[in-house]
């Protein structure tokens, strides 16, 4: 039987009607657990969740005309120009164009479809996702294309998501208030943009006890809940291989192979409520000072105790 449901937007009073399945997106300021949860999502029988893809808002901006199938097709596969990641996907341009060739009269949002089902068919699924963290700040845009896409937002103590996003490759700053307003801005924007296809997580929640959020959110997609989602750690490895060297223009790496695996070694091993909280001992007097005055207010709103 062939997916059909109705969405009432809460910016809007207009119905859209779409006859394909829930598109879950996974999002939250990054070092979230939206890794951890794209492989728990990722390990059900259905469901297939490459690694983050990053163009769509580009895509979406798109207007259709002259060679916009061929402009897709490259930005695809040339996203983002300064270190493409087509080489995490796994699978060949060449199909790819093959497949955009068929839709007549060309479209984004198939063309977007197209692609997300060419990698669920890689990996014998036959229900595809997506996991971009910062897509939460292009929620409204991607859904004017998408109106399949149900948003899953994952929320995290953002002095646990600093002290990780520091360490990272991708870190936007390594000033603590500069990190709590960065985690304060993705929130937010998630927040105002959110209409009724969406759910928030938190991830100390997933962590200590995940089989009832994973139920909540198979519910939220239209998929039935697989007990092996809660082994998603025995699948991770395999599925990690694909986060492979990204080079720059100049042929130099960006970022290795190894560290993309440190970066998520902790999604290898069944979830760590230990790791929970642990500002409490990692961060200074002054780290916790300074990310209070970035985010202070959220970390009330959202009742994480200082």
């Amino acid at each position: 039987m062939p997916f059909l449901s109705f969405q009432r937007s809460s910016r809007d009073s207009h119905l859209a009607m779409t006859t394909h399945p829930p598109f879950p997106f996974l999002i939250g300021a990054p070092r979230s657990g939206t890794t951890l949860l794209r492989l728990m999502l990722d390990a059900h029988p259905a469901l297939a969740i490459p690694p983050e893809t990053g163009f769509l808002p580009k895509i979406c901006r798109f207007r259709i005309g002259l060679r916009a199938r061929k402009r897709f097709f490259k930005l695809i596969t040339g996203f983002p120009g300064y270190s493409p990641n087509w080489g995490d996907f796994g699978l060949d341009a060449g199909a790819l164009w093959r497949e955009l060739q068929r839709i007549e009269p060309f479209d984004q949002a198939d063309g977007i479809r197209a692609f997300y089902r060419m990698y669920a068919a890689k990996h014998g699924k036959v229900r595809y996702g997506d996991k971009t963290p910062t897509y939460c700040e292009h929620i409204r845009r991607i859904e004017e294309r998408l109106p399949e896409a149900h948003w899953i937002h994952i929320i995290r103590d953002g002095r646990d998501v600093a002290l990780s996003l520091r360490r990272t490759w991708f870190a936007p700053s390594q000033n603590m208030t500069a990190l709590a307003k960065y985690w304060r801005r993705m929130i937010r924007r998630a927040r105002q943009a959110s209409g009724t296809s969406y759910l928030e997580v938190r991830y100390e929640s997933l962590v200590r006890d995940p089989q009832p959020v994973l139920e909540q959110i198979c519910r939220f997609i239209q998929l039935d809940f697989d007990p092996i989602m809660l082994r998603y750690w025995e699948r991770a490895p395999g599925r990690l291989k694909e986060h492979r060297e990204r080079y720059g223009r100049n042929g130099d790496v960006v970022v290795s192979h190894e560290q993309r695996l440190h970066q998520q070694r902790l999604t290898m091993a069944p979830p760590e409520p230990a790791r929970i909280g642990v500002w409490k001992d990692e961060m200074t007097v002054a780290e916790q000072a300074a990310f209070r005055r970035g985010a202070g207010d959220l970390l009330k709103d959202l009742d994480y105790k200082w």
